[in-house]
């Protein structure tokens, strides 16, 4: 494409912005300028718009590509740092003006009569259509979206970076509300371009390794300041759904079908650093987080419930409990009831929350035991109003109180443990043999007693699941079993030990190996006390790592299919646990189409899915964003949990079978033959910042299990993450176009029109593939001094993006989302100003001789920019 031509192209992409988001942007661009003029004056400006011009014109001509790396390769290490950070400071100002517009949007579209697509009120609309309100209320029934948080090494920024952005946001937001005073404006314009400038001086990267307990209070801010309020809010959303004209005037019809887990502070596979010790601290963390917030709630709801007894006479379940509470502080009850004479409820509510302040505070005396006895005093208040005949106090604000009482208990989130197999299987010969034990064991079994000393304190739904990953066969299962009695001296915690499948061949094996697990004691045990529900956890970041993304995916939805009929034929309720990664090389993309592609009958009511590393913060730090996120996926479990849903789409899956398996074949073959092709591991260490990236101060878990430097030790995460930083995107697509070409391009067309899983396999792909820029890339590869592993892997990307825009019939890639293909082209120049200036600190880095000095600066410059690409192109593991 000559010059003319992309020029016009991005003048394009600029006008298919939508005006508001190409405003925000100019204007946070411009305060940064201006803070960076400002703070080290207007000569970084100059190099750092010098740089900007080079890289938008080497998008038409290669020579301003050189001239570039030149212009890069003549600032000292210290003047590209600070280049650096200034793109780095853009890209996340950048991204917070598109979340504020997705928020804008959501607001704007949820104004008319017409539910939005995919939103909860859409789906039990068209649920009532065609199966009945009696089918829909079954439906709902049996209804739970589980979403887990993970602290796998992707987030990259600080956390003071994160806060210093939301901000900066708090202040677009009042910059955009219309009904803000011209003062209040200003005021707003002020306040921004402080937290811009408090931005860009915040240091961006960590000086410390992060530590687990670290990593916990950052997920804490998600469920502070989101979660916890989107909560309600979305069950009102499904009760006004299901009955609209009295939502708010009766006992609610939606039930709380939302659970939150958390690896986070429980995940020891190969990281020594998340200790019996650390797990026992987090459930304190999470408990204290969930009762200061149902503390206050209750305050607020108790506060504003001013209805006298002469209005609203409370009843004699609710007179007794206020009798008992004046016996057991006589003192206390005196003082709320001469502020509140005459207002038992309000008075009620007041003390229950004194309860739950004493609980958080460990007090002795008048503390609740569970969160079930919170609930059963919040129950009898709500009873007595609306036996007053006030039901929209008891069915208002109260029932808000009451879900989120019931989602979020008083350990806020399940806390789930995961060990890898082989360190029981190690442990439980060291204590079969009764000898002397290693720490290793000693961890192991003083994990297993702090999981019984949570349960005792915070019930057994704060920690009973402990993930066994690499599952191979029944003794990995077993022997968590037989630890947890020698760990309890007989009186073991309530455990569902959940199988972690994670290679295509355990993947297979899957059904054989839980005919052996049901029936083991413990397990059939469990089976009666849950209803006969278990669950089976599926890997998908270790398979695609394995095999390649095609072949992956289609492991696991077979994986799924034969599950779903093991469970069936035995009468059980399965609950499959989809550990997908945020990036789409690990079985990311979103949720909800994700949801739709499952194979036939397996969602049934039940959705649980890991959320890893950016993820979290991208779906969960914006507050519309967070509940516009789960109605989708809420919306889609719905849809996927119909029966004539599962009934259309088998004979799709069954339709392609035999097309699945030649796509398969080519490309896991070529998958293979690239990842074992001789000295593809030192050649992918060279071409790659793979090392530099396993220095980073990002997460408290290594980026490799135990001390092993080859391919099979390096976990799937910082894989994904140094494509990512390259530039490819590899194992989001590599295989894919040699699978496509092994077969007829009209089977492939028919489908993607008609087979969910396939389509949305694709549409990933081309998402990989428009985040690819073969350009930069080359500069990466040709560190490698292998031209035959450079040029196959090449050829690979250019037969894929050719197949996949045959298959799709686009003419270019992500043809039909726009404005995300315009963002991207409008993004890549950016990208590229950090991808050279990386690439300047990768070759300092590995220039042997340099001195300590110039290593640690050289050290932070890449550091910035593996923040600055992870921010430009939204993606990181």
């Amino acid at each position: 494409m000559n010059a003319p031509v992309k020029a016009r192209g991005r003048e394009r992409a600029r006008q298919e912005i939508p005006p508001e988001l190409r405003r925000d942007v100019r204007m946070l661009g411009e305060v940064l300028g201006q803070v960076v003029a400002e703070s080290v004056g207007k000569a970084l400006l100059r190099d750092v718009e010098a740089l900007r011009r080079l890289v938008i014109r080497a998008r038409d001509d290669a020579g301003y590509e050189r001239r570039a790396e030149k212009l890069v390769a003549s600032w000292s290490l210290q003047r590209a740092e600070s280049v650096a950070r200034a793109f780095a400071c853009y890209f996340h100002l950048a991204n917070l003006a598109e979340e504020h517009h997705r928020a804008r949007v959501l607001r704007e579209r949820d104004q008319g009569p017409k539910p939005l697509p995919e939103s909860l009120a859409a789906t039990v609309a068209a649920l009532r259509s065609r199966h009945g309100t009696r089918r829909l209320l079954e439906i709902l029934s049996n209804f739970e979206v589980h979403p887990v948080f993970t602290a796998h090494p992707t987030e990259a920024r600080r956390r003071a970076v994160v806060t210093a952005i939301r901000r900066a946001g708090e202040q677009l937001d009042r910059l955009d509300d219309r009904v803000r005073s011209e003062g209040e404006r200003l005021e707003a314009k002020r306040r921004l371009v402080e937290e811009i400038d408090t931005l860009w001086r915040t240091g961006q990267l960590r000086k410390t390794q992060v530590q687990p307990l670290d990593e916990v209070r950052s997920v804490m801010a998600v469920f502070d300041e989101t979660l916890y309020l989107v909560v309600p809010d979305l069950y009102r959303a499904l009760d006004r759904a299901v009955s609209p004209a009295d939502s708010g005037r009766r006992a609610p019809l939606a039930p709380p079908f939302l659970r939150f887990g958390s690896w986070v502070g429980g995940d020891r596979d190969g990281n020594p650093s998340i200790t019996a010790a650390v797990t026992a601290q987090t459930m304190l963390i999470q408990s204290e987080h969930v009762l200061l917030a149902l503390e206050n709630a209750t305050g607020r709801v108790g506060r504003a419930l001013t209805a006298d007894a002469a209005t609203t006479p409370p009843s004699t379940a609710l007179r007794r409990r206020l009798s008992a509470l004046r016996k057991a502080d006589p003192t206390r009850f005196a003082e709320v009831e001469k502020r509140s004479p005459s207002e038992q409820h309000r008075q009620f509510l007041i003390h229950v929350a004194d309860r739950i302040r004493a609980t958080r505070m460990r007090r002795s005396k008048n503390t609740f035991r569970s969160a079930t006895e919170l609930l059963d005093d919040l129950r009898v208040a709500q009873r007595s109003l609306a036996a007053a005949g006030a039901e929209r106090l008891a069915y208002g604000e109260l029932q808000h109180l009451i879900w989120q009482a019931e989602t979020f208990g008083f350990h806020l989130a399940e806390l789930e443990v995961r060990q890898h197999s082989l360190v029981h299987a190690r442990a439980l010969v060291e204590v079969r043999s009764r000898g002397r034990l290693s720490p290793e064991t000693r961890e192991v079994l003083d994990t297993l007693g702090t999981i019984a000393s949570l349960q005792a304190r915070f019930g057994a739904e704060a920690c009973s699941r402990y993930i066994v990953s690499f599952t191979r066969d029944v003794e990995d299962i077993a022997a968590v079993y037989e630890l947890a009695e020698h760990a309890t001296g007989g009186f073991p915690p309530a455990l569902d030990v959940i199988p972690l499948f994670e290679t295509v061949a355990d993947l297979r094996r899957s059904p054989e190996v839980m005919d052996a697990v049901i029936k083991l004691k413990p397990v059939r045990s469990r089976l009666v006390e849950r209803r006969r529900r278990m669950e089976v956890m599926l890997g998908y970041s270790d398979s695609t790592k394995e095999v390649g993304p095609l072949s992956a995916t289609l492991a696991l939805h077979d994986a799924q299919a034969e599950l779903t009929a093991w469970a069936a034929k035995r009468g059980l309720g399965l609950t499959l646990f989809h550990g997908r990664g945020g990036a789409l090389g690990r079985g990311g993309g979103p949720a909800n189409r994700a949801v739709r592609a499952q194979a036939p009958g397996s969602v049934g009511g039940h959705f649980k899915v890991t959320e890893q590393g950016e993820v979290i913060f991208a779906r969960y730090g914006n507050p519309a964003i967070a509940k516009r996120h789960l109605e989708q996926v809420a919306s889609a479990v719905l849809e996927a949990s119909a029966p004539r849903v599962a009934t259309r789409s088998r004979p799709a899956a069954e339709r392609f079978r035999r097309l699945a398996a030649k796509v398969d074949f080519a490309a896991r073959t070529a998958y293979q033959e690239l990842v074992d092709a001789d000295g593809f591991e030192e050649w992918f260490a060279r071409v790659s910042p793979i090392e530099e990236l396993g220095r980073m101060r990002i997460a408290s878990r290594p980026a490799r299990r135990g001390a092993g430097r080859s391919l099979d030790d390096l976990r799937a995460i910082p894989w994904v993450f140094a494509w990512s930083q390259m530039r490819l995107n590899l194992p989001g697509w590599y295989g894919l176009g040699s699978g496509l070409a092994a077969a007829r391009l009209g089977d492939l067309q028919r489908a993607y029109a008609s087979w969910p899983l396939f389509n949305v396999l694709l549409d990933n792909a081309e998402m990989s593939l428009a985040k690819t820029d073969r350009r930069i890339a080359i500069r990466y590869l040709d560190l490698g001094g292998d031209r035959s592993l450079a040029a196959r892997l090449l050829a690979e990307y250019d037969l894929t993006k050719d197949r996949v825009l045959a298959v799709t019939g686009h003419k270019r890639l992500l043809e039909d989302r726009r404005v995300l293909s315009w963002a991207i082209e409008l993004r890549n120049p950016y990208v590229d100003a950090l991808s050279h200036l990386q690439l300047r600190a990768l070759r300092a880095l590995r220039t042997k001789g340099s001195g300590a000095r110039e290593r640690a600066v050289a050290e932070r410059l890449f550091l910035l920019t593996v923040n600055g690409v992870a921010a430009g192109l939204q993606n990181t593991g």
